[in-house]
């Protein structure tokens, strides 16, 4: 496994939105469609790794902003750099080294298999695509290494096929995926909205010991103000497409400054009424994360 790394003098930020904007035209016409995102800047600096939230209600652009930094839309409007470049020429010119160090955690894991496949046919179109590995012995010590990062039994997943797996074990395996490429961001849209709360805590642990274990940084999208605080650096709260609100996670949620923020946060549901929000539900929340099995494997 790879050690964190250091950013060098004057590297360009790993990922830069500069007034990014997106609408969907109705017709032909872009001023009758339906604007999405609206002027959006933010930076996630190269060097420390780091875990960035996007936060806010169903239908606020979050996914529109995450299918955008993957190059899966294009802008209406503004710039997206990957580590200087603009995401659209890296794409336009192949963009097999940016499709190589951004990754993609999805809301469902179970969009990414073929149901007439197992599990095995992700990691193989890997190899091809990427060329990892020289011979079928690295691949499988490859395989092996990722899937036990996140807690997987490489016996126990390999050869099965996607129904055979639960929510959770399909996600760490799409986690798995995406760390035998070293990236260096990971956008995770939603990655434990589909699983249980066991499984939420065990995959966002996962997140942030490959943070600090490996160096990779996060864009997490979530409605989900309570594992924002918990595993998050810094966090951008979206309205309607526009940001109202950012900072650190911790001083936007003890101190939110912006009514819509107040309102999230109000809507948090409480497990005991006598456990208020801040308070000793955000200590409970900000507990020391589990060791996780990355500890074994990193150097």
């Amino acid at each position: 496994m790879n050690s964190p790394r250091k950013a060098s003098v004057g590297e360009p930020p790993l990922l830069e939105l500069e007034r990014v904007s997106k609408v969907f035209p109705r017709g032909r016409s872009l001023r009758e469609g339906t604007r999405a995102l609206d002027d959006i800047s933010m930076v996630i600096p190269s060097g420390a790794p780091s875990i960035t939230a996007i936060a806010g209600e169903s239908g606020s652009g979050k996914t529109t902003l995450a299918h955008l930094v993957l190059g899966l839309l294009k802008p209406s409007g503004g710039s997206i750099r990957y580590r200087g470049d603009d995401v659209t020429t890296l794409l336009e010119r192949g963009g097999t080294s940016f499709r190589r160090e951004v990754q993609a955690i999805l809301q469902d894991p179970y969009d990414v298999f073929n149901p007439f496949y197992t599990v095995d046919h992700v990691f193989d179109v890997l190899f091809r695509r990427f060329d990892l590995g020289t011979t079928k012995q690295d691949r499988h010590e490859l395989v092996r290494e990722a899937l036990l990062a996140v807690g997987l039994e490489p016996e126990r997943t390999l050869g099965r096929y996607p129904h055979q797996l639960s929510g959770g074990q399909a996600q760490r395996l799409m986690v798995a995926r995406s760390l035998m490429l070293r990236p260096r961001l990971i956008v995770a849209d939603e990655p434990v909205s589909m699983v249980d709360a066991t499984l939420r805590v065990t995959i966002l642990d996962t997140m942030v010991q490959l943070k600090e274990t490996l160096g990779v940084s996060f864009l997490y999208i979530t409605h989900d103000l309570a594992t924002a605080y918990r595993m998050s650096d810094e966090i951008l709260i979206v309205h309607r497409g526009r940001v109202v609100e950012r900072g650190t996670t911790r001083s936007v949620i003890d101190a939110p400054q912006d009514p819509y923020t107040r309102l999230l946060i109000e809507s948090i549901p409480e497990p005991d009424p006598d456990l208020r929000w801040p308070g000793r539900l955000v200590e409970a929340m900000s507990e020391p994360l589990e060791p996780s099995i990355l500890s074994e494997v990193a150097p």
